[in-house]
């Protein structure tokens, strides 16, 4: 972790040392007390809560300091108080800064899905050559970002970095803090669109990963989306594409679906090729794994270092796991968000799965925007078209799920409609039986970990 005395921090954010000794040392740094241990500097940020009415907090809980640009009283005259204009603007300062006395390469990643997933699966398969820094959990914005990089030792070579958008202006702000050696965009799909108007919008929104990359940098692009290679074609740097159409560096071919163990493929690794499976049964991820092995290629990864880290590579939580219940009931916990083209993306792949019927327990997708009744109702169209057996859905946009599903010729008696994930919960397992395959699938602000919970509990 950064090492660094008060007064080093104070020139690196342009700041004014109000108390504390000048050579008191840091190498902690936190936004929320909750969290705060032992000899960390607090920064103060202003936003739906104001920081500095935390400050005393954050000295109960053992902080040593902390950065503010608001009156503050502290009587403890031991405890350091830097005064800044802005205290946000002095926690990307001091990260940026802190990050060009590293000799590290970058890797910033965005994409409207799976950015999380690819995240874990390059910090994964780098691991076994370079010393990695990660983005922890979500820790992929505007403070997230800086705080991971407050975290870099000297022995770092490569720090992974998560870089989220809901708005313009967001990547670029990022790139500014941390501009990528390496940029990855996934893919580009309707995330988002309360906040955007169309999907090109959010295309263009994407775009600032390759506008902030360095001059001699490489941009990793998914070569089987149109969007993203609409939007990288002016891009004069290095390409790396990623998928699994020919023209892809990166790809695989003879895709074989082995059921609840995975998939297996030929991974075409610039001019290798390796037979590799991993124990991952959604399309989607094998993707993420493309993405994640064409990070490594650019930082010339042999092929046996990354093969060797495949079987150390695992679901995230509440992002495809696969649990088994009693009387072999296969429980699918994707609840940690929804939209449509992983919503579909997770019906399709799951279609295919042994299991005497499959029910799908989906709630509301936010943030759509003025298509959400739309998108709702063709989600609804999909799990009828792909032979879902029964429709459990969850929330009041959902109704517009169970309307599709049943214009497309489900039958109503095996449609359920809930006014949310509670709801559904108590009413699981009265439709559950022997052998059921269970996906449970929603936006985060559903809360559908509540039917996964009853589930486990119970299964």
């Amino acid at each position: 972790m950064a090492n660094l005395s008060l007064k080093e921090i104070a020139e690196k954010i342009e700041g004014t040392i109000l108390q504390g000794s000048e050579s008191l040392s840091f190498n902690r740094f936190n936004i929320d007390t909750r969290l705060t241990e032992p000899g960390e500097l607090f920064f103060a940020i202003t936003a739906d809560r104001n920081g500095h009415d935390f400050v005393p907090s954050a000295l109960q809980r053992g902080a040593s300091g902390a950065v503010i640009s608001q009156n503050v009283t502290v009587d403890d005259t031991g405890f350091a108080l830097i005064q800044v204009k802005d205290t946000l603007d002095a926690l990307q300062k001091l990260a940026a800064k802190v990050l060009r006395e590293h000799s590290l390469k970058v890797v910033g990643i965005t994409g409207s899905i799976g950015k999380t997933t690819t995240k874990e699966f390059t910090s994964c398969l780098l691991s076994k050559k370079f010393k990695v820094l990660k983005s922890e959990g979500n820790y992929n914005n505007h403070l997230g970002v800086p705080l991971t990089l407050l975290k870099l030792r000297k022995d770092h070579e490569v720090a992974v970095l998560e870089m989220a958008m809901s708005n313009p202006g967001e990547i670029t702000t990022l790139t500014r803090i941390a501009p990528p050696d390496i940029a990855v965009i996934t893919n580009i799909n309707p995330v988002h669109l309360q906040f955007f108007k169309s999907i090109e919008e959010i295309a263009l929104a994407k775009k600032e990963i390759l506008v902030g990359t360095k001059k001699d940098g490489t941009a990793i692009l998914n070569g089987d989306d149109e969007l993203v290679l609409k939007i990288a074609a002016d891009w004069k740097g290095k390409r790396i594409l990623f998928g699994l159409s020919d023209k892809c560096d990166i790809r695989a071919q003879n895709v074989r679906k082995g059921g609840w163990d995975g998939l297996s493929f030929d991974l075409i690794y610039g001019e290798k090729k390796a037979k590799t499976s991993i124990p991952f049964f959604y399309e989607s991820v094998l993707y993420n794994f493309l993405t994640a092995a064409a990070a490594g290629y650019a930082l010339a990864l042999p092929l046996e270092s990354l093969l060797s880290q495949v079987e150390n590579l695992k679901p995230l939580p509440m992002r495809g796991v696969h649990i088994c219940l009693r009387e072999n009931i296969h429980l699918v916990d994707d609840c940690y968000n929804s939209n449509p083209a992983a919503l579909e993306s997770a019906l399709k792949s799951l279609a295919e799965l042994p299991a005497q019927r499959k029910i799908a327990v989906l709630g509301d997708m936010l943030e759509l925007g003025e298509k959400e009744v739309q998108f709702h109702f063709r989600a609804g169209e999909q799990v009828a078209e792909t032979r879902w057996d029964i429709l459990m859905a969850a929330g009041p946009l959902s109704a517009h799920m169970a309307e599709g599903a049943s214009s497309a010729g489900m039958s109503k008696e095996r449609i359920f409609h809930f006014p949310d994930s509670e709801a559904a919960a108590k009413e699981i397992w009265s439709i559950v039986k022997e052998g059921d395959l269970i996906l449970v699938k929603g936006s985060r602000g559903m809360k559908m970990d509540k039917v996964v919970d009853e589930l486990k509990s119970k299964g």
